[in-house]
């Protein structure tokens, strides 16, 4: 019987690779190159990986999933939103407490949105996995950021042409009062909007893989934090079943500067429950 094969590439998209100054392109309005907004440290060799490794299997691979990290520029986790007590800016990697908010280091820029905001803060803190971070704004909708690497980008687009199937795209971040590194379910889910729940559906389509395989920006983030949830709420693993048939490409992922112990903690961890850590180049189909 035919084995299934999925291929999961996590938020494999410009803002987040750090691409030579050839590829970026320049911006009509002011003559400037564009740059990634939050590139991460050997990303655009990861994606050259990820892209040669769908090349080289595509006979193989069955089906791939590319989720996309997709932001506007006012959003809880950007620096606009914010502003100091003094009303100066909020400068991009700046961390955010409810206590920080309460007495008054830092609030957000409309009045309004104060309850709101604290609201959120303390669901966040309360489920322990993250404290709020402000980042550069990135991955905006519709922006040369947003986009997907373009070696990934054409790679996915022969294999649909040769496996004649498309891809399955999944966005996440478009609410801009919840956090959303996982690409499973938001930090915090919101009321009403059910972009922000547990992804039923991907799931679903993910739990009938006889093989996953796990690619991605980045380790420490998103990669992270989607993989967690797979193992938490995938239905075959609440049932039971161990995760010998998920598999991390770890030279297809990098963390964000600054973060390496959370990349190498996440490592351990998926080592640990069973999920197994292979190279691109070694992996055979």
């Amino acid at each position: 019987m035919a084995r299934n094969i999925q291929l999961l590439v996590i938020d494999p998209q410009n803002d987040f690779c750090d691409l030579p100054a050839a590829w970026q392109p320049t911006n009509p309005l002011t003559g400037a190159r564009t740059a990634p907004s939050l590139p991460v440290a050997g990303a655009h060799a990861d994606m050259q990986r990820v892209a040669a490794f769908i090349r080289h299997h595509a006979a193989s691979i069955d089906h791939i999933t590319v989720t996309l990290d997709s932001h506007q520029r006012i959003d809880i986790a950007h620096p606009g939103f914010w502003q100091q007590a003094d009303g100066g800016t909020v400068a991009p990697f700046t961390s955010i407490t409810a206590e920080q908010v309460r007495t008054g280091a830092f609030a957000p820029r409309h009045p309004a949105h104060l309850p709101r905001t604290l609201a959120y803060l303390d669901a966040l803190e309360a489920r322990g996995r993250y404290t709020l971070m402000v980042w550069p704004v990135h991955c905006e909708i519709g922006s040369w950021g947003h986009g997907i690497h373009a070696e990934v980008l054409a790679a996915c687009g022969d294999w649909q042409l040769q496996r004649q199937r498309a891809v399955h795209n999944v966005f996440k971040g478009t609410n801009p009062w919840t956090e959303h590194y996982s690409a499973i379910e938001a930090e915090v889910v919101e009321a009403g909007d059910p972009d922000t729940a547990l992804n039923t559906r991907l799931l679903a389509a993910l739990d009938t893989a006889d093989l996953l395989l796990i690619a991605g920006e980045a380790s420490s983030h998103c990669v992270r934090a989607t993989t967690e949830h797979i193992l938490q709420h995938l239905p075959r693993l609440k049932a039971g079943a161990r995760p010998e048939h998920i598999v991390l490409l770890t030279d297809c992922m990098s963390p964000v500067g600054g973060f390496e112990a959370q990349h190498q903690a996440f490592l351990d961890s998926m080592r640990a429950q069973g999920v197994r850590l292979e190279k691109s180049n070694q992996m055979s189909l």
